[in-house]
């Protein structure tokens, strides 16, 4: 979490006053200098999430709009994602693939009606926003929002929190769009949930960011949320982490993301890397991305090795760590794909020891999404 060239002076957010105010633990990440948790700590900031509330700063993410006649079909040339068929306010997760299949970025793609809004990950903001200029170049605007916040609300009272500033906001679709006003603040809200949780996603800009937090922040059952919970509740979501557990080298169907090749872009392709993407469809990858149980309580970390029966290395933990609310090790990685079957026996080798684990389904902790 912590790489970053100490030449290179750390960005900011807009809440940045306010974590350092609530005492959190800043590090660097993506560039910028964030809040990695406060002094109740990790372990229950997780658990709080969990049971109430969590309020994220998630404003080093990438906010873009693409404008023009059609962005739906120009969005579609470099993602697998059915974008043309995004009902207006509806919110889809889709993927920036490259010519060999591999996964560019992970995004989240809105139809706002008059354009498309899209949110990128914060390491890969600048090379995305590049890649869209240069690839869209004279079908659509692209539009980074570089004064825009943006924050999260997770968890189980997430609802009736923000429904007290926003009534309509507890009947929100999941997968939706909301334009709201927030104490007379113009918001946009989304509701989705990588904590597997039901949560939101609120934009607004930047000068307004504090205000919001500071008013979620005085309800009950809301607390700050830093990046180590983030990290472990998106783990036993099962949800996969740009640069860990997608990247370049990793297809759509090998990181077992096959749901978001729609039937219509599987039959028709059109976008980067389809060849190699509608081949594996067909005939199966070599390898794929699991949920890994360890035995005991000792975690394994990414880049863990993973052995078979044999001692013969097939596969690398991606992510790894102690599940609190799973109570216990869970971990996320590539194996042969004689390997991949829940139930499967495994070694990890950790340090040099070798620790015993299974293949397990995912997600490790049930999703609460809101469904309607």
């Amino acid at each position: 979490m912590a790489d970053h060239d100490p030449a290179t002076p750390l960005k900011s957010t807009p809440l940045h006053a306010l974590h350092v105010e609530l005492k959190a633990r800043m590090v660097p990440f993506a560039g910028y200098d964030m809040p990695v948790q406060y002094p109740a700590g990790i372990l229950k900031e997780h658990l709080h999430t969990r049971a109430r509330a969590g309020l994220f700063d998630v404003s080093h993410m990438g906010q873009v709009r693409l404008v023009g006649d059609d962005p739906a079909a120009a969005l579609e040339t470099l993602v697998p994602g059915d974008i043309r068929g995004l009902g207006q306010g509806r919110m889809r997760y889709t993927l920036f693939t490259n010519d060999q299949g591999g996964i560019l970025d992970d995004l989240m793609v809105t139809n706002a009606g008059d354009h498309l809004f899209l949110v990128v990950n914060a390491a890969c903001k600048e090379q995305d926003i590049a890649h869209l200029t240069n690839a869209l170049k004279g079908k659509v605007d692209v539009e980074p929002l570089p004064d825009a916040a943006l924050m999260a609300l997770q968890g189980p009272e997430a609802a009736a929190v923000l429904a007290r500033f926003i009534p309509e906001a507890a009947t929100m679709k999941f997968m939706s769009l909301l334009p709201a006003t927030f104490k007379g603040i113009p918001v946009l809200i989304t509701r989705s949930g990588y904590t597997g949780e039901d949560g939101y996603e609120i934009s607004c800009a930047s000068a307004d960011a504090e205000a919001i937090a500071r008013a979620l922040l005085a309800e009950d059952g809301v607390e700050a949320i830093g990046l180590g919970a983030r990290d472990s509740l998106r783990l036993e979501a099962g949800l996969c982490l740009y640069g860990h557990d997608i990247t370049t080298t990793t297809t759509p169907v090998e990181a077992a993301l096959e749901w978001t090749l729609p039937k219509r872009r599987r039959a028709e392709g059109g976008f980067p890397g389809a060849g190699i993407i509608l081949k594996q469809l067909a005939e199966g990858a070599t390898r794929r991305r699991v949920g890994l149980r360890p035995d005991g309580r000792q975690p394994a970390r990414e880049h863990t090795g993973i052995q078979d029966a044999a001692g013969t290395t097939i596969g690398e933990i991606t992510s790894g760590g102690f599940g609190p609310t799973a109570n216990g090790p869970v971990a996320m990685g590539y194996v042969d794909i004689a390997h991949a079957a829940p139930g499967t026996a495994l070694t990890l080798n950790v340090r040099g020891k070798p620790l015993p684990a299974r293949v397990a389904p995912t997600p490790f902790v049930p999703q609460r999404y809101y469904r309607g």
